[in-house]
């Protein structure tokens, strides 16, 4: 089998954007959330949400923006930084060689959701002739394709939560059996609507006790916890096969050693008791990346801030890891940015990716001063840790009951 490194970082956050713009917001432990400026959400449970402040048209056109929903512009422009950061040209990465697999847990719901209004208002005459390509969920994967002539294998994923992990876990896998040299993979989601926040409220998932204390909502294994706190982004990750990789001389940020996907079988939106379905994904992929437990040293955890998820991963932890599982360092980044849904996954794999090559473990905020006696892992609370580990994992729980897991080593040349 192949092996499979990542050589470009491409997050467009809540906390900023580009690799070095994400890692430092995250080694200062900055919030991404605030109140909601896309429209008018007085009127919601929750208002409250990890918005993409930065500006897009450096990487996409006014003219071609107005055709595209906003989830497949995070997505370009997730891509091109990808690209930047990777040093590989447009030249180099046309063709069959190099394949696409971007996946989104919603689509285009800004586009579902404006078109639904004026079918209502106006009548379906009306509606767009675009709206069935804005809004559909492969449409990320095709424009990044198009965007840099790949012809290779394409696919999407849509798992929900665990979107991005599988899309990165399934893009690996193609590298490793020789079908692609390069694989521009990840998530994207831009799903602050009104009709997304008001169907993850009326189910009491999110948050609506901080509306007026938007940076300490998110606040995954605190006491408090009540709900998550939705977010928007785009990640892309350039996956390179190894030997590929090292004649161009690129940067190496880590290599993907172990993939996992299971189902808990168990119910559409709780996860299963203990985490029985997380830990046969976790265990799955560290059984696929050759890695004994006791060689893991941290753990980018799926980390929601729900009493669910919270309580059932650190048991699925505890269960995976054993007695190790009380030197792990564990945290969960979704503490900053909010909840991505599917572009979750790969944001937190690039937040892994950089841990691993700088040697800076990111921190859970919001937990530090309200600990929950029942979750006693180390969770990063103090803020980030200087810290060389050698082998990391990243968790990705799904409505539905779908996991994915990713495993990771430090490229050491």
């Amino acid at each position: 089998m192949k092996r499979v490194v990542i050589t470009g970082l491409g997050p467009v956050s809540p906390i900023g954007s580009g690799a070095q713009a994400f890692a430092e917001a995250q080694r200062a432990g900055k919030s991404g959330i605030g109140k909601i400026t896309h429209f008018d959400a007085s009127g919601l449970r929750a208002q409250i949400a990890g918005e993409v402040k930065d500006d897009l048209s450096p990487y996409i056109e006014a003219r071609e923006a107005k055709k595209l929903d906003r989830y497949v512009q995070l997505a370009l422009a997730a891509a091109e930084l990808a690209v930047q950061n990777s040093g590989l040209s447009r030249e180099e990465l046309a063709g069959e060689r190099t394949g696409t697999l971007i996946g989104s847990g919603i689509g285009g719901m800004k586009t579902f959701e404006d078109q639904t209004r004026v079918m209502v208002e106006r009548g379906p005459s009306r509606i767009s002739p675009l709206f069935i390509p804005m809004m559909i969920a492969n449409m990320a994967t095709g424009h990044v394709a198009m965007r840099f002539g790949a012809t290779g294998p394409s696919s999407t994923v849509v798992t929900a939560c665990a979107t991005g992990s599988g899309a990165i876990g399934d893009a690996a896998r193609i590298i490793q059996l020789g079908l692609a040299d390069v694989m521009l993979a990840g998530g994207s989601e831009a799903a602050i609507t009104g009709l997304t926040l008001g169907g993850f409220g009326n189910m009491h998932a999110l948050t609506a006790s901080h509306n007026d204390d938007p940076e300490g909502a998110s606040r995954p294994f605190a006491a408090s916890r009540d709900g998550f706190v939705l977010g928007e982004g785009g990640a892309v990750v350039v996956l390179e096969e190894l030997e590929h990789a090292k004649k161009r001389g690129a940067t190496i940020y880590a290599e993907v050693v172990g993939y996992g996907t299971s189902a808990d079988a168990y119910h559409i939106t709780m996860p299963a008791p203990e985490g029985r379905g997380a830990q046969v994904a976790m265990r799955q992929a560290l059984k696929a990346g050759g890695v004994n437990p006791e060689q893991v040293g941290y753990v980018n955890a799926h980390g929601t801030s729900t009493p669910a998820n919270d309580l059932n991963e650190t048991l699925a932890i505890k269960s995976v890891y054993g007695e190790h599982a009380a030197k792990l360092a564990v945290s969960s980044t979704k503490s900053m940015t909010g909840h991505l849904l599917g572009a979750a996954g790969a944001m937190e794999a690039i937040a892994v990716a950089q841990a691993l090559h700088d040697g800076v473990l990111p921190p859970t905020i919001n937990l530090r001063d309200d600990p929950d006696p029942e979750l006693d892992l180390d969770y990063l609370a103090d803020g980030a840790r200087e810290q060389q580990v050698e082998y990391a994992m990243s968790n990705s729980f799904a409505f539905g009951g779908q996991n994915a897991v990713l495993v990771f080593k430090r490229w050491t040349g």
